[in-house]
């Protein structure tokens, strides 16, 4: 570790390139091939929207779902001492109030601001150096603060809290799934295996208080020294984004509003998956968004529409990649057009391995596909999958990817020319979530409302 402001210089730099040891390390890399006539291969595969019906009802409000997090340092007399500031933004999109504007030569900006409603929760949750009220440490602190925050909010006062969407999931977690392999107790002085239970509870061993969200072992990921919790609080942003899409899905089957639902398309930021120390969650998640699909398409005839988009990572590198030929030009993929995902194209050409289990199985609840925009841009979208063919990675058919017609229009209409490959309710969503417009103001009753109002229409 350097000191502040120094930095290597050429020679050390040289060195380590012509190392005994890193030459070695080189010639035993594994360097990936490229299948002769790829540019072919990838054509014969492409699914073009024309060849493809769309659903006689289609969404005309959306949902997006994106969250942000800051960590920042706490001045209580202590080095290193942070907290982190979390938000999850929920926008609603009016997409017809939308499309009459734009029928207008010129569109009042007043008017224009009405097509969206946003809502925030705001967190702060402990980090380094940080102890609240009588809590012992910081990482006792820091799991009070996130069973408090998810016992603190809720869409409906007559429906469950978030805690009860995620205390439900836990339950069936173990219902399903059993406990075999039971974490160690989040207490330091006990050394057994974590005694589950719910809500507030008192560990057997020790006196010391439990909580039902210690399960999430998301306490695992503090450090405690110092050094920085980014990853922690990282971790508890995404982990909270996709409680609180099932939680809003489960408090309209509470509210008996799943009529409404053939109206909202929902957007998530990311991937459907759950990753880290909370990846439990991606099962029981994909569980209860089939079990309430199930249910409310004997309403509405037709499967949720669910999307994640994935705007940075290694999917969206081969994406340029394939999009770019061997002379250096680009834009040879084309336009309105996708390119569905299979698990051996994935192992072969994006994330390399060997195994026989499929890619993503234990921490996603939908599968991706490469899809080009009417206009160009490249995006990554996350389809939630609704049955085990859809799941079934061995081949990539246009019935294994829920509403894919609908999906690609959807895309089309929302796609943004503020940022490369990017949808504009994600982009009003992160504006939301980077610098709350509406600090305070909560996924209330009124923005589930005016989704039940204008769908009645």
């Amino acid at each position: 570790m350097g000191f502040e402001g120094e930095y290597a210089s050429y020679l050390p730099l040289k060195r380590i390139r012509e190392s005994a040891k890193v030459k070695a390390l080189e010639e035993r890399f594994r360097i990936r091939q490229k299948e002769i006539n790829t540019e072919n291969n990838i054509e014969n595969n492409i699914i073009c929207k024309s060849d493809l019906v769309e659903s006689m009802q289609q969404p005309d409000l959306v949902l997006a779902i994106d969250g942000s997090c800051l960590p920042a340092k706490a001045e209580n007399g202590f080095p290193g001492a942070e907290f982190g500031y979390v938000t999850i933004a929920s926008v609603l999109i009016d997409l017809k109030l939308i499309a009459e504007l734009e029928q207008e030569k010129f569109i009042d900006p007043k008017k224009f601001r009405d097509t969206e409603k946003a809502s925030t929760i705001e967190s702060i949750f402990p980090g380094c150096n940080v102890v609240l009220d009588t809590e012992k440490d910081a990482k006792s602190s820091m799991r009070r603060a996130l069973f408090e925050e998810l016992k603190s909010n809720v869409i409906f006062s007559d429906c469950e809290t978030l805690l009860d969407t995620y205390e439900y999931l836990f339950k069936k977690k173990q219902e399903l799934f059993g406990n075999e392999h039971k974490p160690q107790s989040p207490i330091e002085s006990v050394d057994k295996e974590m005694t589950y239970g719910y809500g507030e509870y008192v560990c057997p061993h020790s006196g010391e208080p439990l909580f039902s969200t210690d399960a999430l072992r998301l306490h695992e990921l503090m450090h405690e020294q110092g050094g920085g919790n980014g990853e922690m609080f990282g971790q508890i942003m995404s982990t909270l984004e996709k409680l609180w899409l099932v939680h809003i899905l489960r408090s309209f089957e509470q509210k008996d509003w799943l009529s409404t639902l053939k109206r909202v398309a929902f957007i998530m930021d990311g991937a459907l998956a759950v990753f880290s120390t909370s990846s439990w969650l991606a099962k029981v998640i994909d569980y209860e968004i089939k079990r309430i699909n199930e249910k409310q398409k004997k309403i509405n005839e037709q499967d949720l529409l669910i999307i994640g988009i994935e705007k940075s990572g290694t999917f969206v590198n081969h994406f340029i990649d394939i999009d770019t030929a061997r002379d250096g030009s680009t834009d040879i993929f084309p336009k309105q057009s996708a390119l569905l995902l299979d698990d051996g194209y994935i192992k072969r050409n994006i994330v390399f391995s060997e195994s026989t289990k499929p890619y993503g199985q234990d921490t996603y609840f939908g599968r991706k596909l490469f899809y080009k925009t009417a206009s160009g841009q490249k995006l990554v979208p996350v389809v939630a999958c609704y049955n085990d063919r859809q799941q079934n990675l061995k081949t990539a058919q246009p019935d294994q990817f829920s509403r894919l017609a609908d999906v690609m229009n959807l895309l089309d209409r929302l796609v943004s020319s503020r940022y490369p490959n990017a949808i504009s309710p994600l982009v009003s969503a992160h504006e939301e979530s980077a610098i709350p417009l509406h600090l305070g103001k909560r996924f209330s009753e009124d923005i589930a409302r005016e989704i039940r109002e204008k769908s009645n229409l």
